[in-house]
């Protein structure tokens, strides 16, 4: 009766081992796969306003960088992950006329945009044409980004991927 009892407690003991190394394995398949397919970031200003503003999250996948207009992404600019809006790709001719983006010689018409899209007078000079492997980005607040209109085209091997959702901050 007693080795019995012992045999049960040693099944009981291996069982629940058993089920916590799986666990372990899931949590760790679970974290390789995040780790090599998404990624996260906090937005840190309000340059992306009225898509996302200071403070809500993005979750990106790092796989997708065959980037295409109105794409949002994850960019690196000076050592920090910023989010911006793809407004042109390779071969497109970028320029700013009235007060509005012009693509390939056509004002864009861009729904949620309630700013002029004005160049800087202290960035890049207009028109420009988009190299092959980079990207021309700028935030949705115009008169408050800092973007492509600064500091010129975005090599695509400076990005982490495209934007898959974005996780509201709650204010209380």
């Amino acid at each position: 009766m007693h080795i019995k009892k012992i045999k049960q407690k040693s099944n009981l003991l291996w069982e629940v081992q058993a089920l916590a190394s799986e666990i372990l394995i899931i949590a760790v398949g679970i974290l390789l796969i995040y780790s090599f397919l998404f990624g996260w970031c906090r937005i840190p200003d309000n340059s992306m306003y009225p898509a996302a503003k200071d403070g809500d999250l993005v979750v990106f996948y790092r796989l997708d960088k065959d980037y295409e207009a109105r794409d949002l992404i994850v960019l690196e600019v000076d050592g920090a992950k910023e989010v911006r809006r793809v407004v042109a790709v390779a071969g497109d001719t970028v320029d700013f006329e009235n007060g509005m983006l012009v693509i390939n010689g056509i004002p864009r018409r861009e729904p949620g945009i309630y700013e002029k899209s004005e160049q800087f007078l202290k960035g890049i000079e207009f028109p420009i044409q988009v190299p092959e492997g980079k990207v021309f980005v700028l935030g949705d607040a115009r008169e408050n980004s800092k973007d492509s209109r600064i500091y010129g085209t975005v090599d695509i091997k400076n990005t982490y991927g495209t934007v898959i959702m974005i996780v509201r901050r709650r204010e209380f």
